[in-house]
């Protein structure tokens, strides 16, 4: 047999059938050519993808520590510590296949240390998820990890909903199961990271969980993020682009842009003419991170993207300074990143070489650029244009108005003379 037919006999052979996706997988290149760090961790690594980072050494010494007082909690140390060993071991195949761009080793292929890679990846997850569960435990008492600097807590809150930052969330759930579930009045896991999500969480409201129940699966912690930003509703898929009005554009003709304080879902935007309403945002790098990560996730992966529906949508309202400065004023935004600028430029940088599937917003859309074609708010538009904007052609028009009424108040008060 020729050797290349060996060769890709063997490939095809070894495929398993049951391995159809790896969800923790390194971002592709196409969307960070201009920026990779908001996939890279600053604080922590988690999982095997960026193990070794000589930025991330000064917590990964903190962990063992963590370990031992969660296990404390429980019982004996020894004990509760194999029981989480033996548990991950037995599903460390399906672990494996969590992840995409990771040798799988055979047991003729050992390292010549003191460890075999599955024994390492093996403590890996139980040094990570104990970390996790203990790093969420202590958060609420004093939110300031390590040390008084509580924006290095955020950051590692941060770091935990990175996509390529992540253990399987079964791993996860595992070692929750045979640790923290133990302890009384225990909160689900799913309770304990919201909490956790709830500090990077860029929108004003709070997430809610009703669309993420108990029989839900998760792939990783990302994933459980996302879900929590799921509109539950199926849409049929887009026929065509969505026309893009800026804010600018809309104010032209006299849509108003307010905050929707009845979201039936976390990024809902609705129109009720003519006011479109929106979900409050913090505009920050934050917000940028945990972007970016869940559209990663949803152009690779097996689920609905509505966040990226949410992003371009952004970047049609956005689309310069001016938008933003009038968003802002309209409270929809609150932006930290010193200039409309900067803002502007973060929300079109999101969005590169992003592909659209489906748009979670074409009824609205559809509704604002009908009212935006419709006759008078075309002439308001342009009344608008010609006599209000720049400023100086409103004080121009209102000075003619205010001499015109003097004329016509002093022609009226004239005594009338007698023949």
């Amino acid at each position: 047999m020729d050797p290349a037919t060996q060769y890709l006999l063997n490939r095809v052979q070894n495929i398993e059938d049951n391995v159809k996706f790896s969800p923790i997988y390194v971002v592709p290149d196409i969307l960070t050519e201009d920026n990779s760090s908001p996939f890279t961790p600053r604080v922590v690594s988690i999982g095997p993808l960026h193990e070794g980072r000589t930025n991330l050494k000064l917590v990964e010494s903190k962990k063992p520590a963590y370990l031992k007082e969660l296990l404390l909690k429980v019982g004996s140390l020894e004990e509760t510590l194999d029981k989480c060993v033996k548990k991950v071991r037995g599903s460390i195949q399906e672990i494996k296949r969590c992840y995409f761009g990771v040798k799988t080793y055979t047991e003729d292929e050992i390292r010549l240390e003191m460890f075999t890679p599955e024994d390492e990846l093996v403590q890996m997850m139980v040094m990570d998820g104990c970390f996790i569960l203990q790093f969420i435990i202590k958060l609420p008492i004093d939110g300031n990890l390590f040390s008084d600097n509580r924006l290095r807590s955020r950051n590692i809150a941060l770091d935990l909903v990175l996509l390529e930052n992540q253990i399987p969330f079964f791993v996860l759930q595992d070692i929750y199961d045979l640790t923290v579930k133990k302890l009384k009045e225990t909160p689900s896991l799913t309770t304990m990271l919201k909490g956790l999500l709830d500090h990077i969480n860029p929108f004003e409201e709070p997430l809610i969980d009703k669309h993420v129940g108990k029989d839900t699966t998760h792939y990783h912690i990302l994933g459980l993020l996302h879900k929590f930003y799921d509109p539950n509703i199926e849409l049929p898929r887009i026929k065509e682009i969505p026309t893009a009005h800026s804010v600018v554009e809309l104010d032209n003709v006299g849509v108003k842009i307010r905050p929707n304080e009845n979201l039936t879902w976390p990024m809902a935007m609705e129109f009720h003419k003519p006011t479109l309403k929106m979900p409050v945002v913090r505009i920050d790098n934050f917000f940028e991170v945990v972007l970016r990560n869940l559209i990663a996730y949803e152009q690779y992966s097996p689920v609905k993207n509505y966040v990226t529906s949410y992003a371009m949508a952004m970047r049609m309202l956005a689309a310069t300074p001016e938008d933003i400065a009038k968003m802002g004023k309209a409270g929809v935004i609150v932006s930290h990143l010193g200039s409309n600028e900067n803002a502007s430029d973060m929300i079109s940088r999101i969005c590169k070489n992003v592909n659209l599937q489906d748009f979670y917003y074409i009824e609205p859309w559809k509704n604002v650029d009908k009212y935006y074609d419709s006759y008078w708010p075309r002439k308001l538009g342009v009344f608008k244009r010609t006599y209000i904007d720049p400023p100086w052609k409103a004080i121009a028009v209102l000075g003619a108005v205010i001499v015109f009424l003097i004329t016509v108040v002093t022609f009226f008060r004239q005594p009338t003379s007698l023949i």
